[in-house]
């Protein structure tokens, strides 16, 4: 197979992995000539590897004697146990005048912070957290949307060792108490609303509801976002943030020497099947993961600008924030990225001199379907690397990033997840790009796939803690070590290619088994994707006469129906290109798709409404009332 990509030995040999190999040269490891080499090593000598980027990546701290303390299970393996750093110190970094934060908004507002403007803002925040009694381990939440003030509230509660916790202003008073309620926040931030689709969306109804079923919170900072003075009045213990933190003035922030496991975040699953996990993160270890994949995988450079298109509800946002501890820029967006239109994303790269474009499979779907090639339409001078993540890029997608997004740039699809908050597979800015797949392991994860699924053998920095509240241990265990005793299991469908690179081929709780046989349902969404007249799909396992049928559920263009000629096409490309059993058994048009407020097709969810089933958390929809198509069809009766 003819590569869509390589990099030039030029190209190769500016890139931060290229200087990381050198320091190793130049601390005696010798041997390391390609990715393949450093990612043995980082596997075989995990001690070195580690202590080499705590250096090479110039991380602020006492790093302490011992990198890795082994144990005899996984999760109990600890990284750094004598060093001790603050988050926020290391995103930060010294303040100057270089840019830290360029923001845009959907209408069409914009700011830029430099590194001096966010160290004034955190200051402010922090002085304010302190006069509030907030300490190490105390949790901040924030319901707000992708604006400057949310990271510097996270840098500023972080900086004094308080956890951070976040979700966006488009999840209902469930979906936010769901979450919070759990980790009973100290202090609680929103905006009294957002922007989306453009209109206005007010916050403030919902905002007085959920302060009053937190009862931990004992403040409500209400950040002015559509009105530049809202009326709190209606939420107990409110104040609006341009009373009591502009006001302030700035002085020296103050950062707080913790432990390299020190809590950092709280993060959340999607919930759809129950309450969402409170997953606690390392604050050494998120930082650490996050250098590694920005400089070692991605080739963030100092001077960078980094966009990804997120939702303070998703993981991509913490990925993003840290972006800052490799003195690059990141560039945030607030709004529908596809408002106005979907070039809208491509106007910004070119306006801000955007070097990293992150976005989903999704959203790179849609332009195509759309027909676009931005590649006619802007000079993209600035990118060099476009990365995918969310669910997996079809072979068409890494196809049409080529042929019409950029020619010559370094396409990193990515898999990993909330649980990690980081990547288990991803990118090698050293090796060649080949059509649908992911290129190689992560450094220093140890991957495998065992009887199908995508597995770690290895401990990593970034595992989680625990999860937050009574058995959060035994919880967590049970969650990522309970399928494969003593191994870290990611729940995706995965299979590695002859060149050593990786396929997902969806997630396994949600894979296929008609006959017995197992099928990833990332097959057929390859094959549907490619018939123009569908929008968007989604296919289930339905039990059906003592066996499972597929069902393919499909959103069509408006006015278009599904006549037996579509039916039968769409059935022609899957058998030809997937295999005879891929064949759905059911084809039901619908008017929507039901997805994750992070752009995840909710096959379980719908898979549990066809057979009768309630969900038992419908607020980590986006869009919930799209399950209610699902119920009682009779074409599936």
């Amino acid at each position: 197979m003819a590569p869509l990509w390589t990099p030039s030995p030029e190209r190769v040999s500016a890139t931060r992995f290229a200087a990381f190999q050198q320091s190793l040269t130049d601390r005696g490891h010798i041997g390391i000539d390609t990715y393949r080499d450093l990612h043995q090593f980082s596997i075989d000598q995990m001690a070195a590897f580690w202590n080499a980027l705590w250096d090479f990546t110039g991380v602020i701290g006492a790093k302490g004697e011992t990198i890795v303390s082994e144990a005899d299970d996984m999760p109990s393996t600890r990284f750094f146990p004598e060093a001790t750093l603050n988050f926020a110190e290391n995103l930060l970094r010294p303040a100057s005048d270089d840019i830290a934060i360029i923001f845009r908004g959907e209408d069409g507002r914009s700011e830029q912070w430099t590194r001096q403007d966010l160290h004034n803002e955190v200051s402010k925040w922090q002085q304010h957290f302190r006069a509030q009694g907030v300490t190490a381990g105390d949790r901040v939440a924030v319901w707000m949307p992708n604006i400057p003030a949310t990271y510097a509230v996270m840098l500023a509660a972080t900086a004094l060792g308080a956890v951070f916790s976040s979700a966006s202003p488009d999840f209902g008073v469930e979906g936010v108490t769901d979450r919070f309620g759990q980790i009973e926040p100290r202090v609680l931030i929103a905006a009294d609303g957002y922007q989306y689709g453009g209109r206005d969306h007010d916050c403030l109804a919902r905002l007085a509801t959920i302060r009053a079923a937190l009862p931990s919170v004992e403040q409500v900072i209400v950040v002015p976002y559509i009105d530049a003075r809202p009326d709190v009045g209606a939420i107990a213990d409110a104040v609006i943030s341009t009373d009591v933190i502009a006001s302030r003035t700035a002085a020296a922030v103050e950062f707080v020497p913790l432990p390299f496991d020190h809590p950092v975040y709280v993060l959340y699953s999607s919930g759809t099947t129950g309450k969402p996990k409170s997953i606690v993160h390392r604050a050494g270890g998120v930082l650490l993961t996050h250098l590694k994949e920005h400089q070692l995988q991605n080739d963030v450079r100092p001077g960078d600008r980094v966009y990804y298109f997120t939702t303070t509800g998703w993981m991509m946002w913490n990925w993003l924030a840290s972006v800052l501890a490799s003195d690059a820029a990141i560039v945030v967006y607030d709004g529908n990225p596809g408002h106005p239109d979907l070039s809208f994303v491509f106007d910004m790269a070119d306006e801000y001199g955007v070097t990293l474009l992150g976005m989903s499979a999704k959203f790179i779907e849609m332009l195509k379907k759309a027909g676009l090639s931005p590649r006619s339409t802007h000079g993209l001078d600035q990118v060099r690397v476009i990365t995918s993540t969310g669910s997996p890029l079809s072979p068409e997608g890494f196809a049409y990033v080529y042929e019409h997004i950029h020619p010559d740039v370094h396409l990193a699809s990515m898999s990993g997840g909330t649980d990690l908050c980081g990547c288990l597979v991803g990118g090698d800015p050293t090796s060649p790009v080949f059509v649908g797949e992911i290129q190689a392991p992560q450094l220093a994860m140890a991957i495998d796939v065992i009887d199908g699924e995508l597995v770690c053998t290895a401990p990593f920095p970034s595992m989680p803690l625990t999860f937050w509240g009574d058995d959060g241990d035994a919880r967590y265990h049970a969650a990522y070590y309970e399928r494969f005793p003593g191994i870290w299991h990611q729940g995706d469908f995965a299979e590695w290619t002859p060149r050593g690179g990786m396929i997902i081929r969806g997630r396994s709780d949600a894979t296929l088994n008609p006959g017995g046989v197992r099928i990833g349902t990332a097959e057929i969404y390859r094959q549907v994707d490619e018939v123009d007249a569908v929008l968007e799909s989604l296919v289930i396992g339905q039990q059906y006469e003592s066996d499972v049928r597929i069902v393919l559920f499909v959103k069509l263009r408006p006015g278009i129906e599904l006549a037996d000629e579509l039916q039968a096409d769409i059935r022609q490309r899957i058998r030809s290109g997937a295999t005879p059993r891929h064949v759905p058994a059911k084809i039901v048009a619908v008017a929507d798709i039901p997805r994750t407020r992070s752009g995840k097709l909710t096959e379980i969810a719908v898979r549990d409404i066809v057979a009768g089933r309630e969900v038992a958390n419908t607020e980590a929809l986006a869009n919930p009332e799209a399950l209610d198509l699902f119920r009682n069809l009779p074409e599936l009766q």
